[in-house]
């Protein structure tokens, strides 16, 4: 088993803000995070909640959690020592939220390869406070695309010797599963409320060396929908459907109910990308 273990510090309070996290929603209790595996490598990475990943409340906004997410990947690929000519590509991503951290929190989070298919892998992460218990947990699916032309590439003999282990022959899946703008409905009761197409426009600095908006910038337009409600969900979900590159003019589109709200970033007639929020 390689495992990466690190000192769990103690949180700082912060002037002018709760030194313990802000609890929220009522259905992502802990008893549905996933454990870690029983063997296999599992990478620990530490995280202080900054000023630059709070909303003017304190609590970590949902697009810097995602950069943490990215960030903890990343460093497990290059501590990994695998140097293959391999783009990572985020096909969707589910976010399970018992609590989150306040400004000056100091985090662990711990993520590990929780399935595989034939050209993609699923790797989950837990974001935990110093104490050890669990704020929120991610299962986010990714495609290994080639570098030199962006097709697809099968998971190497040396990408599964590294992680196969702790994903216990588990399959992931990179089936997409929202409704579309305007089709069909999302479960739940009461009815639903949409919005007209608002625009949301893209900054030079939304888009990565894979020359197409970074992953962690769309849930920026989920931290835009939360505003208007003060609310933050127990369940949130990401689909990425197409790449958002330069020249494109995204809209944001928001469909409201009872219990539930879906949102789309379309252009052109064509879903870019969509977030499902429960409370």
């Amino acid at each position: 088993m390689s495992q990466v273990t690190l000192p769990r510090p103690a949180i700082r309070a912060v002037a002018g803000l709760a030194a313990s996290p802000v609890t929220f929603g009522k259905n992502a209790g802990m008893e549905t995070f996933q454990p870690e595996p029983p063997s296999g490598r599992v990478y620990a990475a530490r995280r202080i909640v900054r000023s630059t990943d709070v909303v003017p409340s304190g609590r970590l906004r949902l697009d810097a959690l995602a950069r943490y997410l990215q960030l903890a990947a990343e460093d497990d690929l290059a501590d990994s020592g695998l140097t293959e000519p391999v783009l990572w590509l985020v096909r969707r991503c589910e976010l399970r939220i018992n609590a989150l951290p306040v400004m000056g929190e100091r985090l662990m989070l711990a993520t590990f390869c929780s399935g595989t298919g034939p050209r993609w892998a699923e790797r989950t992460t837990t974001l935990s406070g110093p104490d050890g218990r669990p704020f929120a947990q991610a299962r986010a699916v990714w495609a290994a695309v080639s570098r030199a032309d962006g097709r697809p590439v099968a998971l190497s003999a040396e990408f599964l010797a590294v992680y196969a282990e702790s994903a216990g022959g588990r399959v992931a899946s990179v089936r997409l599963s929202h409704p579309r703008p305007g089709g069909t409905r999302p479960e739940g009761n009461g009815a639903a409320a949409g919005s007209r197409p608002t625009a949301w426009p893209l900054r030079a600095v939304d888009f990565d060396t894979a020359g197409h908006v970074n992953n962690s910038v769309h849930w920026a337009a989920v931290e835009e929908e939360l505003a208007t409600g003060d609310w933050v969900p127990s369940v949130a979900e990401m689909e990425y459907h197409r790449a958002i590159v330069p020249g494109c003019a995204p809209e944001r589109v928001t469909e409201r109910r009872d219990g539930e709200t879906v949102l789309w970033l379309v252009a052109d007639g064509r879903t870019l990308a969509s977030a499902r929020l429960s409370r």
